[in-house]
């Protein structure tokens, strides 16, 4: 029998990602019998999951109980906030709540899987205050981030008011949006913070994260610093202030713009249809691009992240419409995100193997985090005045770190937990009560399955040892295939030599265990697997095939 876990006199916290590592965020809120979750997030895979792009949380506590699972309330449009609705949301069966930009880009993730009629979408306008989902008061807190209406959520509960930052950081100079001015958060912490819970990524930041702002006057700078040259900016196509920046660089800078990616066409598309890049000049195709003069024309591109089919990577193997050449200027306005070092580095070095010119944000002030450092968590701090920090969105190094700063800014309970961690919040002293299931599912092909499945396990053991595939058919005959041993020209000998200890081993069987098909397929199993060994020191995966009867 499942257990509540969200009895009347509990506040309870669960996070089933995002707590433990970066991404795939989603966290539940447990009040009077019923479950308020804040995003819905998922991340891309790596080299963990061959064959796999996306990663969800596992979903499966809340979905044993989705009769009391009240909505969904998303803070903003990232994919690591957002990615997993069209995949989880109709299942749940839960209203989503979101402000209008991130609504639409949900929209159209609903409108792609065919589900706008199986899943109801509240869009949330920056005046209509607080509303309410189940027995928790939501109100959104604008704060800037590296996206369109980035929010925190300041949820009453009876127990006190949490303050949930999502993903944020200060900047006096957003470019895009009003965020919410120091003494709108210090009246809030007037009003009084029972938990915050609070963003860790950049904790370990000695400075501010930099304002958007400051960013313009960096890639206005270095655009002008090569005249004559074609300039190709790369950024994260969801940064709508810094699409705003490049847009009045262009102007500035007597530029054309031309646009190169899909999801930035769309994001694009999406911020003019509310009401944001209204002035974004009109960009020119790429025909056009490449008739004007090299030094008219600046290019907006995809492919930061080293992504092979996006515009940068096809552009740098000179595989698309738009073309570079020696002298030309690459400009990357973002950061590396960790595990893309390997392919961002593929990209730069046929770029410079052209004669390419980079520029990256350590060279030049032409990108700023949307986390906060140091600086602004110890301020938010102080006009909050939480009594719990919860430290989230950062892997375990992260969050300790953030505890460790809570405390020694005067913040009396810090409580580090992980995905799967149930944390009472109130009443009482807040801490860690029980555990659950909080596993990883991954999107293969087109099936969600558990990321531990055992076609993943069998797929990284292909790909660290090979196999061997051996065919026993009637009469006595072999026939032996490999895939993935370095053996090259020694293949025929091991093929012979395999095919010998194959025989021997058969041989060997006594009395029944000649004719029972499994003993015949284990024996031929080992003997292949060990001549392999041999030759190569791999343990192949070995697959014995029984042709016709038995041999």
């Amino acid at each position: 029998m499942k257990k509540n876990f969200a009895p009347e006199d509990e506040l309870l916290f669960l996070a089933l990602g995002g707590s433990g590592e970066i991404g795939m965020n989603v966290n539940l809120y447990g009040c009077r019998g019923r479950w308020l979750m804040v995003d819905l997030g998922m991340t891309f895979s790596g080299y963990e999951y061959p064959g796999v792009d996306l990663v969800f949380a596992d979903l499966a506590f809340i979905e044993e109980r989705a009769d009391t699972l009240d909505g969904i309330v998303l803070t903003h449009a990232h994919e690591d906030h957002i990615g997993a609705i069209p995949y989880f949301a109709a299942d749940l069966g839960v209203p989503l709540f979101a402000t209008p930009f991130t609504a639409e880009l949900i929209r159209r993730k609903l409108e792609e899987a065919g589900l706008l009629d199986s899943v109801e979408l509240n869009v949330i306008e920056p005046d209509d205050g607080a509303f309410p989902v189940g027995p928790f008061g939501i109100r959104y807190i604008p704060l800037a981030h590296s996206i369109a209406e980035g929010n925190a959520l300041l949820i009453e509960t009876p127990f006190g008011q949490i303050f949930h930052t999502g993903d944020w950081k200060l900047d006096e100079d957003p470019i895009i949006g009003e965020p919410t001015t120091e003494e709108e958060l210090v009246e809030i912490g007037d009003s009084g913070v029972l938990a915050l819970v609070c963003d860790s990524t950049n904790v370990f930041n000695p400075a501010p994260s930099g304002s958007e702002g400051a960013v313009y006057r960096g890639l206005l700078e270095e655009v002008q610093r090569h005249p004559g040259k074609r300039v190709l900016v790369t950024t994260f196509a969801s940064n709508v202030a810094r699409l705003q920046t490049l847009g009045d660089v262009a102007r500035e800078t007597g530029r054309q713009i031309c646009v190169a990616g899909r999801s930035l066409d769309r994001i694009i598309e999406a911020s003019q249809e509310n009401g944001y890049l209204l002035d974004f000049p009109e960009p020119v195709d790429f025909d056009t691009a490449m008739s004007l003069p090299r030094g008219d024309l600046l290019i907006l591109a995809t492919g930061g992240q080293g992504e092979p089919r996006a515009a940068l990577s096809r552009i740098s193997e000179e595989n698309h419409p738009l073309e570079l050449s020696s002298g030309d200027v690459v400009l990357f306005s973002s950061r590396q995100i960790p595990g893309n070092e390997l392919a961002i580095g593929a990209v730069q070095n046929r770029l410079a193997a052209r004669g390419i010119t980079m520029v990256t944000d350590r060279q030049s002030e032409i990108h700023v985090s949307g986390h906060p450092g140091r600086p602004e968590l110890e301020a938010l701090y102080g006009w909050l005045r939480p009594e719990i920090l919860v430290p989230v969105h950062g892997e375990m190094r992260h969050m300790q770190e953030q505890a460790r700063l809570g405390r020694a800014s005067g913040i009396a309970e810090a409580v580090v937990q992980q995905n799967g961690d149930m944390v009472r919040l109130a009443p009482g002293a807040p801490g860690k009560i029980a555990e659950v299931g909080a596993g990883r599912l991954i999107l293969d092909g087109d099936l969600i399955v558990p990321a531990d499945g055992d076609a993943i396990v069998m797929r990284r053991r292909l790909a660290r040892d090979g196999v061997v595939i051996v065919v026993l058919e009637t009469g006595g005959a072999m026939q032996i295939e490999t895939m993935g041993l370095p053996l090259d020209e020694d293949m025929p000998r091991f093929i012979a030599e395999a095919q010998t200890d194959i025989a021997a081993a058969l041989r060997r069987l006594k009395g029944a265990a000649r004719r029972d098909r499994a003993e015949i397929t284990e024996a031929a199993r080992l003997a292949a697997r060990r001549a392999a060994n041999r030759w190569s020191g791999k343990k192949p995966q070995v697959r014995v095939i029984l042709a016709g009867g038995l041999v």
